[in-house]
């Protein structure tokens, strides 16, 4: 196995990005797993990961230009996306003898994005905040002052928040809501090393994210003290919905023992997500679901490859055997049906449901884990997914094409310090 990974598209480039919205497709969703019964060998040595990230390099500088019109879609699908897996690529330590070029490529992408902003998009993932998060980032790994300017512009950003209005789709979710905002704060803090907000600043839209959860499950009666909605859809993924909401309350430090109503809330939230769990391993993609008998979407955005980030969190929290046992069983499920047919990303293909064997490798020490990660990487290379793959609306993308994919290629090399981009369950983080 030591050839290199061949781009397996034919790159266009689609201007436009969609929100990642449960699909309505009758296709064949994941290729067989080939490797269940054979590929427990396979050899997968740095030296051959390394040349594969440096090819998906070379095609993503060839195909995706640092411009103004590509700036749309942000950390997500933009351009601001593919700037932050230049930084994510220079803090590899067996990427290192790169790093000065990975840092100058993570400034050259991010500077249309700067031009562009006008610090009147909240929005963490689609927007200006996670634009300044990364700002701040960069310019602090390259000992440049300027840093502080952009963080005061996220900061800036803070009291919008804390309004109860906050956003009528739906304020409390990762992309474009208050979730988002705390990820990127807590993100923020650990590769800062330093404090962005106070707890108690922190706390009140912790507060505000638990009042807007109480109220909206009494409005729609729901079986759990706190629901959410995103365009009137109660999603409970990682991308829109409850599981990454839940698992931003349970990693603000402290925030749990500070607040004793909501703690309890929270907890009895996150076993009714946990109940919600298939026998097969997967979960519903959203409340209105709930009860069917087949969940086909296998996604980061909506199924078990998010939600499992939640059970982790909580297993780590609640010291509950019982979430852990939830993990295991999910990734089962994605070492089935988890080689997607929608493309690399991390967002709703191969690579992020890769990132779930990393996870679960770090969560148990299990070596076959670390062997399952390889070997979806493997897959990536292989003729039937070059050839049937479908071509990603933004190939080139974080969430949704090979930047993404190269972060994951990247903990390959690391399995010990791996995370999906945004969702760390094992940092302590500053308060």
């Amino acid at each position: 196995m030591n050839k290199t990974f061949k781009i397996p598209f034919s790159f266009q480039r689609i201007p436009k990005f969609r929100f990642c919205f449960a699909p309505k497709e009758k296709m064949v969703r994941y290729f067989v797993n080939p490797y269940e019964k054979d590929g427990s060998n396979l050899v997968l040595n740095n030296e051959v990961v390394v040349q594969q990230i440096n090819d998906y390099v070379k095609n993503i500088v060839k195909r995706l230009q640092p411009t103004h019109k590509n700036v749309e879609g942000g950390l997500y699908v933009g351009i601001t996306g593919v700037s932050f897996m230049f930084y994510y690529l220079s803090k590899n330590p067996l990427l290192s003898e790169y790093k000065n070029v990975y840092i100058e490529k993570a400034q050259e992408y991010l500077r249309p994005a700067l031009e562009c902003s006008a610090g009147e998009s909240t929005s963490f993932l689609l927007g200006d905040a996670g634009t300044y998060a990364l700002a701040a980032v960069l310019l602090k790994e390259k000992g440049d002052g300027r840093f502080s300017e952009f963080l005061k512009k996220y900061k800036a950003l803070y009291s919008q928040y804390l309004n109860p209005k906050f956003l009528k789709c739906g304020g409390d979710e990762f992309f474009v809501g208050r979730a988002g905002y705390l990820a990127g704060a807590l993100w923020m803090s650990r590769e800062l090393q330093m404090k962005i907000f106070s707890a108690e600043e922190m706390y009140k839209i912790c507060d505000m994210m638990v009042t807007s959860g109480r109220e909206y499950s009494k409005r729609c009666r729901s079986p759990c003290p706190l629901m959410y909605h995103y365009y009137n859809t109660q999603y409970l993924g990682a991308a829109h919905g409850l599981s990454f909401i839940l698992q931003i309350l349970l990693t603000v430090p402290g925030y749990m023992d500070c607040n004793k109503s909501a703690a309890q809330d929270i907890k009895a939230t996150v076993e009714f997500v946990a109940s919600l769990q298939t026998e097969d391993g997967n979960w519903p993609c959203c409340m209105e679901e709930v009860g069917l008998n087949n969940h086909k979407l296998i996604h980061w955005c909506h199924g078990a490859p998010g939600t499992i980030y939640l059970m982790a969190k909580a297993y780590f929290i609640f010291k509950d055997p019982r979430f852990l046992e939830s993990c295991i069983r999910a990734g089962d499920l994605i070492w089935q049906k988890g080689l997607l047919r929608k493309g690399p990303g991390i967002c709703h293909g191969v690579a992020g449901n890769g990132y779930v064997f990393l996870l679960l490798y770090r969560l148990t020490g299990d070596e076959k884990y670390l062997q399952r990660a390889k070997l979806f990487a493997s897959f990536m290379n292989t003729e039937e997914f070059v050839h049937d793959a479908r071509l990603p609306d933004n190939p080139e993308s974080l969430y949704e094409g090979t930047a993404g994919t190269l972060c994951f290629l990247a903990d390959l090399l690391v399995p010990d310090k791996a995370e999906f981009p945004f969702q760390d369950v094992f940092s302590n983080y500053l308060l």
